[in-house]
């Protein structure tokens, strides 16, 4: 497989139309931190955008930044930090998962949509990404959206292009809104809880005016004997302890709660963030499925009753991650926990799989087929000649 490593956009418009003149499919990505994710694409280029690199704009007072897609998030975060910033969305890092070893790009980010435990609270990095530079399967160079939020310029491309995974167009550069880095963190932990009754504390804790930015449950076994039900609350020091001694007295039906210090709460939530209960062993399958928060408890009771597996809450129980040994099962559980999420409501993504397990299952949750079909007419729309990482969510698109 031959590398096309692009350092401007002229260089990446030449390519895409050089592709398109040769009729040669594109395996589109930022810097391969995310290999073993989506079907098989059959192709024998592949398009990085990792030499399309570095910050093109940093206002701090308007809370707002531009990047090259090919941009370290790492290099983001650390310029943001310098003004007191952050990423509203605190994006998974994908490595410990996967066990690659380069650097996750911002470009990336933004065509997966990428997004962390604090979505619960602050929109996933679709909601904060508010400007797009990309190049769309006829070879040509768009922008989409602006550098402010209040920007009227059309059809809202910026969305669209988040979550496609590179199979509308590839990214060049990015512009996200930022918010200020939380000064302080602490986590209230409530030990030995079931899943259905940390579920319900979870759940608790959002309603409440504590404003909470994590809330996650790791079933008993998973990480240690115990049962964890984590809330986590950010802030300035005095009111962190004021909200902190109050979330614990409101959730007080659930037992007592116990305090886990910044560095600590930190290390756990990374965890949470990247996977890391469920990276071992690594030749297990791994899922991601959304449902409604209060239907997850009942939701893995169902499938665990006939499913070995290890799994843990995020997202107050609407984010679940499901590990699967695809030997045990031939299609890691597939058909059954789409059979159940037919009935509850929700969609299942295969994040991590051997690829002749890729390549014989549906990765990407099924869509109906009038949604098949507008999915199919806007891929046609933008890359007529399926170019574009073809097949990488869908077979034939």
């Amino acid at each position: 497989m031959s590398d096309l490593t692009p350092a401007s956009e002229a260089e990446l418009v030449s390519m895409v139309q050089q592709a398109m003149s040769d009729a040669t499919p594109l395996f589109v990505r930022g810097n391969g931190t995310r290999s073993g994710l989506g079907r098989t694409v059959q192709s024998a280029t592949t398009l990085s955008t990792s030499n399309l690199s570095g910050i093109t704009l940093l206002e701090p007072a308007e809370m707002v930044f531009s990047a090259k897609a090919g941009t370290p998030v790492s290099v983001v975060e650390a310029a943001l930090a310098e003004h007191g910033q952050a990423l509203t969305f605190e994006p998974m890092d994908h490595r410990r998962l996967y066990g690659t070893d380069k650097e996750p790009t911002i470009g990336a980010v933004a065509a997966g949509n990428i997004s962390g435990p604090r979505r619960i609270i602050s929109g996933a990095a679709r909601d904060s990404l508010i400007g797009v530079r990309f190049v769309n399967g006829k070879g040509e160079l768009i922008k989409n959206g602006g550098r402010v939020m209040k920007n009227v310029t059309g059809l809202d491309l910026v969305k669209l292009l988040s979550g496609s995974w590179g199979t509308l167009g590839i990214l060049s550069e990015v512009t996200f809104k930022v918010l200020p880095k939380p000064i302080h963190s602490a986590t209230l932990q409530f030990s030995n809880l079931a899943d259905d009754k940390a579920i319900a504390a979870l759940c608790e804790a959002m309603k409440s005016q504590f404003e909470a930015s994590g809330a996650a449950h790791l079933p008993a076994g998973l990480d240690g004997d115990q049962a964890k039900t984590l809330i986590r609350l950010e802030g300035f020091e005095t009111q962190l302890r004021y909200r902190l001694d109050q979330m614990a007295k409101y959730l007080s039906e659930f037992g007592k709660a116990e305090e886990i210090a910044e560095a600590e709460s930190a290390v756990l939530w990374q965890g949470i963030r990247d996977c890391g209960p469920l990276a071992e062993p690594t030749d297990h399958a791994v899922w991601k499925i959304s449902v409604a928060p209060t239907k997850g408890a009942d939701f893995m009771a169902r499938f665990a009753s006939t499913h070995d597996t290890r799994y843990f809450f995020d997202w107050s129980g609407g984010l679940i991650w499901v590990a699967i040994d695809p030997q045990t099962h031939a299609d890691a559980g597939a058909s059954a926990l789409r059979k159940l999420l037919a009935e509850t409501g929700g969609h299942a993504t295969l994040m991590r799989g051997p690829a002749d397990l890729r390549s014989r299952i549906e990765v990407f949750h099924p869509q109906p087929a009038a949604v098949m079909r507008i999915t199919s007419q806007i891929k046609n729309t933008f890359d007529p000649q399926n170019i574009f990482n073809p097949g990488f969510m869908y077979s034939g698109v």
